[in-house]
């Protein structure tokens, strides 16, 4: 793209009423300081951006005179098609024209934004501009044009290990999500390392604080099978003797129940063998019938019948009980117990050992459980460190040979691009213009124009875009190179009014 300015028209713009300026391919403005010759740099930028020629604010309205309006029309050719370009002031109002048609903001800022990035172009018209721009928007301009190493260009700079394993990885994420991924890995991995050591540690400690286990354990376990064998002959014959215990000791009761029964069914006999038999009647006092008599009598020796049978039975029962009791002797087992709890006595010591011989086992599975652990613990660990190592090394080579790409551009100045952190070693982005190893901020009038010359000329070669340039204070330097495109200079001339030389070139 050839961008050209073809004619300022400015009125009432600061200190020129009515002002006309022809551009040629070399325009040369003189004149003594206060002649408005700076003016002529911001006017072009006004009416383009509504800003100085550095991108700010500013305030065009004239002083010492009285006007109506201010107005400011550029017009310039993009590619040989021209476009005449207005912006005004009115009552303190922003006014628009494109080609002499009154437009809207929108309408104009959306046609200049069309025609030409606004960096890029204030860039390539004002060599102070670039250098004003914080140090990310200047990297981002310088890069934008500059393609970055391909993955397989570093790959080829790290050793076969790194870039391996890298060039595998990109398969599947990107660099940045897979230095996301495995420095959360890390610090994941870090925490459960310093817990696995730990958990080995006191396990470790529980295992220490356990007593030594003295015998063998087959001997242990012999010997308490040995005792759980006579405890349970002592406690079948235990067991034994308690059944006939139990039945001696039923048929004890059960006789001691008996007589209680005999007893109180003795005691009811005299009443019923000495009963008279009644020969009146208990309510009218007269005398009963023989039939009646006899009934009576009849009644008496039934219930005399019954009460000796049941007598009978009782008695029956217990001298049976009796026979039974006699035929069983109760057995005394105290010996037998004493000798089951003294056995288990023996054995409990025996249990202990295996108890602990038991527990024993257990931690020291679970040791080599959790050192199991901590060692894959350890191994993702490790291999994400080796990932981010690679990493590190793939961006540190990738912003070296980025950084080798962008300084091949240029032929006086230094660009850095990168910076390494002095306490991880991580490379971060940054941005420094440096001329004869002096800092862009610490050059000369005469140096800082001639950087920013160099810088805008690299832009345009690289963005494919000639633009006018202004040089402004032009008599601070006695030389520089011929920058790209029209040419624009701006020289101090003591006593001497503005003047306005254009320069053809043949074609």
């Amino acid at each position: 793209m050839i961008i050209q300015f073809q004619k300022l028209t400015l009125k009432n713009y600061k200190s020129h009423r009515d002002l006309v300026v022809e551009f040629g391919d070399l325009t040369k403005i003189s004149g003594d300081n206060g002649k408005g010759k700076s003016s002529i740099l911001e006017a072009i930028s006004w009416t383009l951006y509504g800003t100085d020629a550095l991108g700010s604010k500013m305030d065009p309205t004239p002083i010492g005179y009285d006007f109506d309006e201010v107005k400011a029309e550029l017009l310039l050719s993009v590619d040989e098609k021209q476009v005449l370009l207005g912006r005004g002031l009115a009552k303190g109002k922003a006014k628009y024209w494109i080609n002499e048609v009154p437009s809207k903001a929108t309408e104009f800022d959306g046609l200049v934004h069309s025609l030409f990035d606004k960096d890029l172009f204030l860039s390539l018209f004002n060599p102070g501009y670039f250098p004003s721009l914080h140090w990310e928007s200047q990297r981002k301009l310088i890069l934008q044009y500059v393609t970055a190493p391909a993955n397989k260009e570093v790959f080829s700079h790290l050793p076969a290990a790194q870039a391996d394993k890298l060039a595998d990885l990109v398969k599947k994420h990107s660099l940045a999500d897979l230095e996301k991924i495995h420095r959360d890995n890390k610090n994941k991995q870090d925490k459960a390392y310093i817990a696995a050591q730990s958990r080995t540690k006191t396990l470790r400690e529980q295992l220490d604080g356990l007593p030594k286990v003295g015998m063998d354990i087959d001997e242990v376990t012999t010997k308490i099978a040995e005792l759980d064998g006579q405890i349970t002959e002592t406690e079948r014959l235990t067991n034994s003797a308690a059944e006939t215990n139990a039945k001696y000791t039923s048929l004890l009761s059960q006789i001691n129940a008996l007589k209680e029964q005999i007893s109180a069914s003795a005691a009811k006999w005299p009443e019923l063998r000495d009963e008279p038999i009644q020969d009146t009647c208990r309510t009218c006092r007269q005398a009963l019938q023989a039939e009646a008599v006899q009934a009576v009598t009849e009644d008496k020796e039934r219930r005399v019948k019954a009460y000796r049978e049941q007598h009978a039975a009782l008695v029956a029962k217990w001298k049976e009980a009796e026979a039974q009791l006699a035929s069983l002797e109760y057995i005394d087992v105290s010996e037998q117990l004493e000798k089951i709890r003294s056995l288990e006595q023996e054995k409990q010591p025996l249990l202990d050992v295996i108890k602990a011989y038991a527990r024993r086992e257990q931690l020291e599975d679970q040791i080599e459980q959790a050192k199991a652990a901590e060692a894959e613990t350890l191994v993702s660990r490790n291999e994400s460190v080796f990932i981010l190592d690679a990493i590190k090394a793939f961006q540190a080579k990738e912003a070296e040979l980025q950084a080798t790409k962008v300084q091949d551009l240029f032929t006086t100045l230094s660009i850095r691009l990168f910076k390494q952190n002095k306490g991880d070693g991580e490379i971060k982005p940054d941005f420094e213009i440096e001329m004869d190893g002096k800092p862009y901020r610490k050059l000369s009038l005469s140096e800082s124009i001639r950087a920013g010359l160099e810088l805008r000329d690299v832009l345009s070669q690289q963005s494919g875009i000639v633009a006018p340039c202004f040089v402004d204070n032009a008599e601070s330097i006695t030389r520089f190179t011929q920058p790209v495109g029209q040419l624009i200079i701006c020289r101090v001339v003591a006593g001497q009014d503005l003047k306005i030389e254009t320069e053809v070139e043949a074609k």
